[in-house]
């Protein structure tokens, strides 16, 4: 299992990052007696087991690389994919805004490559789980392969099902939609969270997000956040910082709400949509 350990020096079975001279990444499980043949060279594992995070190493034709422990945004950027993942601004917030923790039971529908699944089986851990829906076997062949080399398959169910026939789980914590769609399926979402439990979901546009927004109201949702996360990079020179030419703006719109018994229906404000809390100043 993805695991990073505590040591200040890379371990038998970590997982490792290589970082050429052009920063390009490359991820290899230190095995004993493994290598890594790339036209720079070959690099021998039994001479990386026990070097210190963040050394320089060298391949057998001297190129050089740096060793390094990778992080989560790292094996996210690098997952392999059919279709386009979700970005790690993104998963970000979404774990913490939903309260994803050890010990959590999360659906989510849209399995897609599996990067947002690799995040929520990471937060959940041993005493949580994660169950992922997807009517693209292709999908979740690749999902399963991204999940097996970061040790995260026992973590993980894949249920090859429409979610329109309705999910298998009942009073789960939190439930995350990457559809074009999520409308839809309101009621089947409801029927699968605890109540109060948290809904999220992500949308290209802003047409969908309204009907979204219509079917939430629908269906007794409360709390509903709108929002996007951009994100931009600075040049690290210090002589000339500024932004970077390219930015990596709008991926999508997040939409968060939580499933509220009520025993009194609250009135609808102007727009059709309610909201428990009171308007910022």
């Amino acid at each position: 299992m993805f695991n990073p350990n505590l040591s200040i020096n890379a371990q038998s079975g970590d997982l490792a990052q290589l970082v050429s001279p052009t920063n390009k990444s490359i991820f290899i499980r230190l095995i004993p007696g493994g290598k890594y043949e790339t036209h720079r060279g070959i690099l021998y594992f039994d001479d990386l087991i026990g070097k210190p995070w963040g050394s320089q190493v060298e391949s057998h034709t001297g190129q050089l690389y740096v060793l390094l422990q990778p992080g989560l945004a790292d094996l996210l950027q690098e997952t392999r994919r059919n279709t386009q993942i979700m970005y790690p601004k993104d998963i970000g917030f979404i774990l913490l805004k939903m309260g994803i923790i050890n010990g959590s039971i999360v659906v989510e529908a849209g399995t897609g490559s599996g990067a947002l699944t690799t995040a929520l089986a990471l937060f959940t851990g041993e005493k949580g789980h994660v169950y992922s829906y997807d009517i693209r076997q292709e999908m979740q062949i690749l999902a399963k392969k991204n999940l097996d080399r970061l040790g995260l398959t026992d973590l993980v169910t894949l249920k090859l099902k429409d979610i329109g026939e309705g999910f298998d789980e009942k009073n789960v914590d939190a439930l995350f939609l990457d559809l074009p769609n999520p409308y839809d399926y309101m009621d089947k979402v409801r029927e699968c969270l605890k109540p109060g439990g948290q809904f999220g979901c992500i949308l290209p546009t802003t047409n969908q997000v309204s009907r979204l927004l219509f079917e939430l109201h629908r269906e007794n949702f409360a709390f509903v956040d709108v929002c996007e996360i951009m994100l931009r990079y600075f040049k690290p020179a210090a002589t000339r910082l500024r932004p970077t030419d390219r930015m990596v703006a709008h991926t999508g719109y997040l939409i968060f709400a939580r499933p509220i018994i009520y025993t009194k229906q609250p009135p609808n404000n102007h727009d059709g949509q309610e909201d428990l809390r009171e308007e910022e100043v």
